[in-house]
C-alpha cells in the first residue's frame, strides 16, 4: 500500500531507483567486493577468497537479507551473513574483514550520491539551456519592471531570464565544487584508526576507493563526517529556492489582472472543480510547495553532524528520510521547472497594456535624468518630476501632457524630447547587451 506521495505522485524513476532498497544493497555489496580485492592486493586475505566474494554478491537476494535482519536486528550484519552464505571454500570468513558497518554503509552512500548528483547535474544544465533560450528569444521584449509590487521603470523579459540563468549557473558551479567533498568513501574501522587492517590500512582504503571510482576521506572516525552531506542538502535547498523564486514570479505574472505570461494549459485540462473557467499555475505552485520540504531538510542534516564521541546512531534513521526525499524532490522540482519555463506562454498585448498602465508615470526617472543632464540640479529635477507625477496621478492626465504644460520643463525639453522620454522602448539601458553577454558566457 503506497503511503508517501513520492511513491505515486512525485519524482522520476531514475532518481527513485538510486535510493531504492535494491540499489542500496547493490552498492553495499560492491563496497564489500572492493574491500576484498584491496585486501587481496596487499596480501591480507587470499586472492581466491576475494574472487569468490566478488562472484558471490550477484546471487545475494534482498529478501534473504531482510529475513536475516528480522532475526538479528542489524542491517549491515545481515548483508555480511547473506554474502557469506553464498561463499564457498571458506571464503566466507574473509567477508567484511577488518571493516565496521559504516565503512560499507557510508561508502555505499557515496556511490549513491555519485549517481544522484549525475542526474541532478544533467537536469540543471538542461534547465540552464532553457533559461538561456528564453533570455535570448525575449531580449527585446520590453515590459514593466516592478518593485514593492508597484510598476517601476521598464525592463525586458530577456533580462529577467538572464538573471535567473546566471543564478542557476552559479548552482552548477557550486555543485562542481562540492562533488569532491561529497562523493567519497572510507575504510577506517571501528573508530577511525584502521587498527584491524594493520599497517596497510591507508593503502587498503586508497585501493578500495580506486576500485569504486570515488574519492577517499583523509581522516574519519567511525563515520564520514556529515558536514559533507549537509553541504549537499543546503545546495539542494538553495537550488530549489531559486526555482521557488522563479515560480512565484510566474504565478504573480499569471494573475488575471496582470496576465502577461501563463503556464501551458492542455486542451482537456481542468482548472477547478466548480469554476470551469480557471487556468491555474499548478506546476509553479507545486514547485513552491515542494521547495519548502527540501529546505526543511537542512536542519536535520546539520544536526546529523553533531554526534556523540566517535559516533552514535541518531543520524542513521534521519538520513534514511533526508537523502532520498531531498534528492527525489529536488530532481522533481527541476524537471517541473524545465517544463514550465520551456512551455511558458506570453501575452504581448497584456505586457504592453501593463507597460502603459500608468499613463507614462513610470518614465519619471528618464525625464528627471534628462533634466539633470541639461543643467537642472538633480534634486531640483526630482522635485519637478515628482510634482508633475502627482498632478498626473490625481488628474488622470497622461504624464506627457502634464509635462508639456509645465513651463519650467519647457525651458529645457521640447515636445519631441518629452515624447521620446516617455517612450518605454527607449529606456531599457543595456538590458539587451547584458542578455547577450550572459548568453555568450553560459551557452554550451
Amino acid at each position: 500500500m503506497a503511503i508517501h506521495p513520492i511513491e505515486y505522485r512525485y519524482g522520476t524513476d531514475e532518481m527513485k531507483f538510486v535510493w531504492s532498497e535494491a540499489n542500496r544493497l547493490e552498492k553495499i555489496m560492491k563496497a564489500e567486493a572492493a574491500l576484498a580485492r584491496a585486501e587481496a592486493d596487499i596480501g591480507l586475505i587470499p586472492k581466491e577468497a576475494a574472487d569468490i566474494i566478488e562472484s558471490s554478491i550477484g546471487s545475494v537476494e534482498l529478501e534473504r537479507v531482510k529475513e536475516i535482519e528480522d532475526e538479528i536486528h542489524h542491517d549491515m550484519m545481515a548483508v555480511v551473513l547473506a554474502i557469506s552464505e553464498k561463499c564457498e571454500e571458506n571464503a566466507d570468513k574473509w567477508v567484511h574483514f577488518g571493516a565496521t558497518s559504516n565503512d560499507m554503509l557510508d561508502t555505499a552512500t557515496g556511490l549513491q550520491l555519485k549517481e544522484a548528483v549525475a542526474i541532478l547535474d544533467d537536469k540543471i544544465r538542461k534547465l540552464l539551456d532553457v533559461l538561456l533560450t528564453q533570455a535570448e528569444n525575449n531580449k527585446n521584449l520590453v515590459c514593466a519592471g516592478r518593485t514593492h509590487g508597484q510598476i517601476g521603470v521598464p525592463t525586458t523579459y530577456g533580462l529577467r531570464f538572464a538573471i535567473w540563468a546566471s543564478e542557476v549557473a552559479r548552482h552548477i558551479e557550486r555543485l562542481e565544487q562540492l562533488k569532491p567533498r561529497l562523493i567519497v568513501g572510507q575504510m577506517t574501522g571501528a573508530v577511525g584508526t584502521q587498527a584491524a587492517f594493520g599497517k596497510d590500512g591507508i593503502e587498503i582504503q586508497k585501493k578500495v576507493m580506486e576500485y569504486l571510482e570515488i574519492g577517499s576521506v583523509d581522516v574519519s572516525n567511525q563515520i564520514i563526517q556529515r558536514d559533507r552531506h549537509a553541504e549537499f542538502v543546503m545546495w539542494m535547498a538553495n537550488t530549489v529556492t531559486t526555482l521557488d523564486k522563479i515560480a512565484v514570479e510566474i504565478r504573480s505574472l499569471q494573475r488575471s489582472e496582470i496576465a502577461e505570461v501563463e503556464e501551458s494549459f492542455r486542451k482537456k485540462q481542468v482548472g477547478s472543480s466548480t469554476m470551469p473557467h480557471k487556468r491555474n499555475p499548478i506546476k509553479s505552485e507545486q514547485i513552491c510547495g515542494l521547495a519548502r520540504i527540501v529546505r526543511a531538510m537542512i536542519e536535520p542534516e546539520l544536526q546529523n553532524n553533531t554526534l556523540w564521541d566517535e559516533r552514535d546512531l541518531t543520524n542513521s534513521s534521519c538520513e534514511r528520510v533526508v537523502f532520498p526525499e531531498a534528492c527525489v524532490l529536488t530532481d522533481h522540482i527541476i524537471k517541473l521547472a524545465i517544463g514550465v519555463i520551456e512551455n511558458l506562454r506570453f501575452y504581448p498585448e497584456n505586457i504592453r497594456r501593463n507597460l502603459d498602465l500608468l499613463r507614462g508615470l513610470n518614465m519619471g526617472e528618464a525625464v528627471m535624468i534628462e533634466l539633470a543632464m541639461r543643467g537642472v540640479g538633480r534634486q531640483e529635477a526630482h522635485e519637478i518630476v515628482r510634482s508633475s507625477a502627482m498632478e498626473s496621478h490625481e488628474s488622470g492626465k497622461h504624464f506627457k501632457d502634464v509635462l508639456l504644460a509645465n513651463t519650467e520643463v519647457a525651458n529645457y525639453l521640447s515636445e519631441e524630447d518629452i515624447i521620446n522620454l516617455v517612450d518605454p522602448d527607449k529606456y531599457i539601458g543595456t538590458a539587451v547587451e547584458q542578455v547577450e553577454m550572459v548568453v555568450a558566457k553560459l551557452k554550451r
